[in-house]
């Protein structure tokens, strides 16, 4: 035949619940915002990384542009020298005027390509800085994430292997609890800032308030016959006496896989 489970037991198990869940948010604190930090570091690097490719592949196509119009040139001043020579030997003014035109057209067309050019080279200048720039950003951010880095897998060494045993423990724990019990206290958790969804009574009042507890209602508290919310925080409660039972049950818990 199996245990009654009792009002006190799933008190106690809430309780323990709640400490080692609390344990956890204490380990993820003290990580902080690292994780995120590094995230966003790494996806800035990578970030200007690309930029720094595409701006190389700009700069490509710019000197490709260039090596073209030399090439242009080059082609117009053999035209000119042709049409040069060609005037040598011309028959009539009519001629040699259709010759200089030619010749006219093509020195305008060395100096549009030579105008693309410098275009050019300056666009390649202005990139080429962007690049450095870039670069001195990447090393800087590269240096900042190596650090962080290598903060968070110190902090990770320290508490990877309590944390991941905890969320172990927060399971079992959570499996003895009857589901619209560990629902209620997942909702209370979520409400609250510092995760807190059972407390203990201290000085007559819930742990963190200062709202007193009237008698008959601690008495209610200390013969843990039921489950009872603090009408102010809406949090579940229980006796001093019994949190800190399972406080240096919990903490010997923890002790024990250190």
């Amino acid at each position: 035949m199996s245990q009654e489970v009792t009002v006190e037991m799933k008190l106690r198990a809430l309780y323990d619940l709640q400490l080692i869940d609390s344990r956890i948010d204490k380990i993820k604190a003290i990580r902080g915002d690292l994780p995120l930090e590094v995230q966003d570091l790494e996806d800035e690097i990578e970030g200007l990384n690309t930029r720094v490719e595409k701006l190389n592949q700009e700069i490509a196509e710019l000197e490709n542009d260039i090596k073209s119009k030399k090439i242009f040139i080059k082609s117009c001043l053999d035209k000119i020298n042709k049409y040069k020579e060609q005037q040598k030997n011309v028959r009539n003014n009519r001629e040699f005027e259709t010759l200089s035109k030619e010749i006219e057209y093509q020195e305008l067309d060395i100096k549009l390509a030579e105008k693309r050019m410098n275009e050019a080279k300056n666009r390649i200048e202005s990139k080429s800085a962007q690049i450095q720039d870039a670069k001195e950003k990447i090393a800087e951010l590269t240096s900042h994430l190596e650090y962080k880095k290598q903060e968070l897998e110190s902090i990770l060494e320290e508490t990877s292997k309590e944390e991941e045993i905890l969320l172990k423990k927060s399971e079992e724990f959570a499996q003895m609890i009857e589901p619209r019990l560990l629902a209620a206290y997942k909702r209370i958790r979520e409400r609250m800032k510092n995760g807190l969804a059972v407390v203990p009574v201290e000085r007559g009042a819930s742990m963190g308030s200062y709202f007193t507890i009237p008698p008959q209602r601690q008495l209610e508290i200390q013969s843990r016959k039921k489950i009872i919310i603090d009408e102010h925080s809406g949090r579940i409660l229980v006796d001093s006496e019994l949190a800190r039972e399972e406080e240096e049950k919990i903490n010997k818990l923890i002790e024990s896989f250190r």
